[in-house]
């Protein structure tokens, strides 16, 4: 009689299909059947009328914006809370997650206090004509601050793990600091450190709380998709919300595997390369 590896599996196997169909699964069949109920031609009215390309516009240009700050700077911050030992690092890795714990509509209303014309921050930037709340760069803001976790995340476990090994006869043939994290390393935390930009995109995407506060919601100039999608539940026209809220769930799965497809060919360009 041959035996499962892990005891239960059918019954472990059973809730977690359950989970998926009733908590992942089937919302999204509603949306998906919600916004179908438009019909083609009045879901193409909906999702490319002014207002609404031009949320899609806003919040994918934020989300990308996010994203690269992010990727420079949650890259730089696992670099050095793995690297380096210093007063203070303890803290500085529990704070890293202080967007995970802290609610985003609280961060919201923190970032436009600093980021406000009369804030601590608003009142440097403004006379150099640089203004972050009620504008673009207060959606970039929000979005950056409540996704960098998952960037320093996804790479820092990864950099610890590295073995030192292939750095040191790099630098024992010759190789710079620079060419040694450009062929060494960054090679190695690469599908880690794209999963972890990819995962902070999809948060940016998807953020309303922090979003809201800070961008003062303007149309056609700081109105996310998310917010329209609430409008158009206040207007209680759910199916325009599901159509514009169905886009951005197309994007996401794009997104999804234009990832997976990267890292894929990194991990069989990594296996040919040995």
């Amino acid at each position: 009689m041959s035996r499962t590896v892990l005891p239960g599996f059918r019954l472990a196997l059973g809730l977690t299909l359950a989970y998926l169909g009733l908590i992942v699964l089937l919302p999204l069949a509603a949306l998906i059947w919600q916004a179908a109920g438009l019909g083609w031609e009045r879901f193409a009215a909906v999702v490319t009328s002014p207002r609404a390309l031009a949320s899609f516009h806003i919040t994918i240009t934020a989300a990308l914006g996010a994203t690269a700050f992010n990727a420079l700077f949650g890259l730089g911050l696992a670099w050095v809370l793995v690297r380096y030992e210093f007063p203070g690092k303890r803290l500085l890795d529990a704070l890293v997650d202080v967007p995970f714990a802290l609610p985003t509509a609280v961060a919201g209303v923190a970032l436009t206090a600093l980021f406000a014309a009369n804030g601590w921050y608003g009142r440097l930037l403004e006379p150099l004509g640089i203004t972050v709340a009620y504008a673009p760069l207060g959606i970039m803001a929000a979005m950056a601050f409540t996704s960098i976790p998952f960037v320093v995340r996804s790479v820092q476990p990864v950099l610890e793990d590295l073995s030192a090994e292939a750095e040191e006869a790099a630098e024992t043939l010759g190789a710079g600091a620079w060419r040694t994290f450009r062929n060494v390393v960054f090679p190695a935390i690469f599908p880690a450190f794209l999963a972890g930009c990819s995962l902070a995109f999809a948060r940016s995407l998807g953020e309303f709380g922090a979003v809201i506060f800070i961008a003062g919601n303007q149309p056609f100039r700081t109105e996310i998709a998310a917010l329209l999608v609430f409008i158009r539940l206040e207007e209680y026209d759910y199916q325009a919300a599901a159509a514009i809220a169905s886009v951005m769930l197309a994007a996401a799965f794009v997104m999804l595997l234009v990832v997976n497809a990267i890292q894929l060919w990194h991990l069989r360009y990594a296996r040919e390369g040995r």
